[in-house]
C-alpha cells in the first residue's frame, strides 16, 4: 500500500505523526510520507491515521 499527503490540505497538526512515526514525518512545517510502500507491520496505525485526520489530507492507495 502506497500513501500519500495533500499538502494544500494539510493543516501540520502532527497527528499522522504520532500514530505512525514509521510513515510520516514533520519536514518544514508540513508532514512528509518518508516511505515508497507502507510496511506490513504499521499498516494498521497507517490507517488509523489517515481515518483520524481532521482534513482528510492523507490519502491511501492499494
Amino acid at each position: 500500500m502506497k500513501v500519500r499527503v495533500d499538502a494544500d490540505s494539510c493543516i501540520s497538526c502532527g497527528l499522522c505523526v504520532e500514530e505512525c512515526p514509521e510513515v510520516f514525518e514533520m519536514n518544514d512545517d508540513k508532514v512528509c510520507v518518508k516511505v515508497d510502500e507502507v510496511p506490513e507491520v504499521v499498516m494498521k496505525a497507517c490507517k488509523e491515521a489517515a481515518e483520524n485526520c481532521p482534513v482528510e489530507a492523507i490519502r491511501l492507495e492499494e
